[in-house]
């Protein structure tokens, strides 16, 4: 009988030339496939992003192979026990760029880069003088968990984060930068960014969040709530020295940290809800998404319009949608 643990899930990237991405997409996806993996993986000519799951067996059969590759020798995979896959499907795509950052003039991290911080480092360097962390991720990311203390800027997507910093430079001007994302790519580019900008003392969090959560030294400490992952299990814990829950309810402001869509499939935001008050409110972001007629928890509950009115009634809404 397979241990409950008998599969991992793998995050990793590299930043080297690839001549030809769409070639190589098509040829690693039959490779991913043979191997049985299940995951998401981007290719560009500047490198690799990818994360991908399976036994045990499979994702080092994977690992093995990726580091015979003399552009991937050196490539560091960072790797998750889970109970199963992460990933319902497998898909390996290319793309101008490894993250979306859409700048005028691309920045080249194997040239021009924030300093290399280990976790250690990051956790001394959180606690200096003058210093301000920025969180390089999206705002739900945020949410759900982040440094003690982090900036969080106030952005959706990545490639709006060189516009906020922009603007919002009067709080970093003269101060040391440090900078953190999930698995760290997003902030090879970033920090480079920064540097560019002009920042002078500029460090990024080397491995990210993931590897500062398994560091034997620092524990996780200093990270409060827990870590935003793409794949099915969404959340991960990070501090292994304490646990303190910073997201709050979408709908009550209750700490929670369960996310789930609104059921409205043109909407789709990502919410902080309990599963009391995912019934109570059908999944339904606002009024308008709670009595669209795409609402996706009302076709999985199957819910008559008479079972709809009464949910709608309890929270003084009706039928008839709001101007």
């Amino acid at each position: 009988m397979e241990s409950s643990k008998s599969y991992q899930v793998l995050l990793y990237y590299n930043y080297v030339h690839i001549e030809d991405p769409e070639g190589y997409a098509k040829e690693h996806l039959q490779f991913c496939k043979d191997l049985e993996l299940k995951g998401r993986i981007l290719i560009a000519h500047e490198g690799i992003n990818g994360t991908v799951s399976g036994t045990v067996e499979q994702t080092e059969k994977y690992m093995t192979a990726m580091n015979n590759d003399p552009r991937f020798a050196d490539m560091v995979f960072k790797i998750d026990e889970h109970e199963g896959h992460a990933f319902k499907k497998m898909h390996v795509r290319p793309r101008s760029e490894l993250v979306t950052l859409r700048l005028e003039d691309d920045i080249n991290p194997l040239q021009t880069t924030g300093k290399h911080l280990s976790p250690k480092q990051f956790f001394e360097a959180m606690q200096e003088e003058d210093t301000v962390v920025i969180d390089a991720r999206n705002d739900y990311e945020y949410d759900l968990g982040h440094f003690r203390g982090a900036i969080r800027p106030d952005i959706e997507a990545f490639r709006e984060l060189p516009d906020w910093i922009r603007k919002n430079k009067d709080q970093i001007k003269g101060k040391k930068v440090l900078t953190y994302c999930t698995g760290g790519i997003r902030c090879e580019k970033f920090s480079g960014w920064l540097v560019e900008e002009g920042f002078e003392d500029v460090g990024q969090l080397h491995g990210g969040i993931v590897t500062y959560g398994k560091d034997p030294e620092v524990q996780g400490e200093l990270w409060d709530g827990q870590c935003y992952v793409f794949d099915e299990r969404i959340a991960i814990p990070i501090n292994r020295k304490e646990h303190v829950v910073v997201g709050v309810d979408y709908f009550d402001g209750k700490p929670c940290e369960r996310y789930v869509n609104c059921a409205n499939p043109v909407c789709n935001k990502q919410i902080l809800c309990s599963e009391e008050n995912e019934h109570k409110y059908m999944r339904g972001c606002t009024h308008e998404c709670r009595v669209s007629p795409r609402n996706m928890y009302v076709k999985e509950h199957d819910l008559t319009e008479k079972e709809i009115n009464h949910r709608l009634e309890l929270l003084g809404e009706s039928m008839i949608q709001e101007a």
